[in-house]
């Protein structure tokens, strides 16, 4: 069996909806296929509960009448004969007028979780009664019944895998199974989710718990490029990255890709397929456990980071002292992306200002502190063996003209990281791209 998550933008209108059933349906196996929310749907769907948070019931019922209308208009255009047209209209009148019902009720985060689910509740409704009118044998799995999270917020996978087997069974015979990504339950069964581009994320769950052949992701752009082609000219689609590789790339910004998206399948050794639903031959990306030797793969920028260097001279040769300066951070529950260290001081980058001053604050008894804001990580995936030769100097050749913060090498023999400040971020891809791929 083979899983299918399609985005936002794939679905994001009726022609596009229509044009992934054509892609579904195009070889006749069974598959399991896992939609977002409509393109902008959950950034409204984020702006009414923000009104809400305000109790402006006025200002969210604006912008809720503004989104049923454009379903309205979606139902339409997607269904060709009165009985559907009514049956979506149905569907559609059913999901807002629960979400019109929290206009009249205390607002917390909880109501902004079910708020949040309608839009892939809305996705996968419609294209389940658009393959049921073109005759399909179409079954909707609802997430909600399987998809967990535990009080960690961590996918709990062996309830998952229970649960999702115990459905299909109860469910056989179907051509196309149809579910909802990024919607979960809490370990407190609250309707929850799995953050932003997590619907990634659930199409690999699924594919892990169900030992799927392969785990398709259908975006708007023909695999992982080799550099991000909204700041460098001629880039090209990496035919192959292995799991580490895809791994580096999400995590340090590949747009295409959810970081948690490769864990699962990479535990499980399911290759997974990015794929452009613009251009369905298109050969796209491939990710597997296989290693592509002596080269490098392609080059991301993570935008945002802060840097932290704590100076101080009772660091030098101190017992223990790395330690406390990590629990700082673990305190507060910030990852550190990079770290480079000398006999007197440590530098360190995060992605999030949620509570900087106060790790500032506590860091200040260690020594000196300095902050550097708006800066970037660029980071050049490939096979980095330590046995490896030639890569450092062409990747610092390249760099010869652009200012380099940090240097990250040695935590994985698959990532060469750079921090650069932000202004820089554009001169540093281009001047890689030049450099590497010649």
């Amino acid at each position: 069996m083979k899983i299918l998550k399609f985005g936002g933008t794939s679905v994001g209108s009726a022609p596009r909806m229509k044009e992934v059933a054509n892609l579904v349906l195009e070889d006749g196996q069974v598959k399991i296929v896992v939609l977002s929310a409509m393109s902008g749907t959950t950034n409204s769907l984020v702006e009414i509960s923000n009104y809400l948070y305000k109790k402006n019931a006025d200002g969210a019922n604006e912008v809720i009448s503004k989104l049923e209308k454009k379903y309205a208009e979606h139902i339409a255009e997607l269904y060709s004969t009165p009985e559907y047209q009514e049956k979506g209209m149905e569907l559609i009148r059913e999901r807002f007028n629960y979400i019109k019902s929290f206009t009249n009720k205390v607002f917390t985060v909880f109501e902004e979780k079910e708020i949040l689910s309608q839009g892939e509740l809305i996705s996968t409704g419609m294209f389940h009664l658009y393959l049921l009118e073109r005759g399909v044998k179409s079954c909707l799995l609802p997430a909600l019944d399987y998809m967990r999270i535990d009080k960690n917020n961590e996918p709990d996978t062996a309830y998952i895998r229970e649960n999702l087997n115990a459905i299909l069974a109860k469910n056989q015979g179907f051509d196309i199974y149809i579910t909802q990504g990024y919607i979960c339950r809490n370990s407190f069964g609250e309707v929850d989710n799995l953050q932003r581009g997590g619907s990634d994320y659930t199409a690999s769950l699924i594919g892990a718990a169900l030992l799927a052949d392969e785990i398709q992701i259908w975006t708007d752009i023909d695999g992982m490029h080799n550099n991000d082609p909204r700041f460098v000219d001629n880039t090209k689609p990496v035919s192959e990255l292995s799991f580490d590789e895809a791994a580096e790339l999400a995590y340090f910004g590949a747009k295409i890709l959810h970081p948690t998206c490769v864990l699962p399948a990479k535990v499980n050794n399911i290759p997974v397929r990015l794929l452009n639903t613009m251009d369905p031959k298109a050969h796209g990306t491939l990710i597997s456990g296989h290693q592509c030797p002596d080269r490098v793969a392609a080059i991301a920028a993570k935008d945002n980071i802060i840097a932290l260097r704590i100076k101080s001279s009772r660091m030098f040769l101190a017992y223990g002292f790395m330690r406390k300066v990590f629990e700082v951070f673990e305190s507060y529950k910030t990852p550190i992306d990079m770290i480079t260290t000398s006999e007197v001081g440590v530098s360190v980058t995060i992605d999030t200002d949620r509570h900087l001053y106060d790790i500032i604050d506590d860091l200040k008894k260690f020594g000196t502190v300095e902050v550097d804001k708006n800066q970037c990580i660029i980071c050049i995936a490939g096979d980095f063996a330590a046995n490896k030769k030639g890569y450092a100097s062409a990747i610092f050749d390249s760099l010869a003209e652009v200012p380099i913060r940090m240097i990250s090498y040695g935590g994985s023999s698959h990532n060469v990281s750079i921090l650069v400040d932000a202004q820089d971020k554009v001169a540093a891809l281009r001047c890689l791209s030049a450099g590497l791929f010649k």
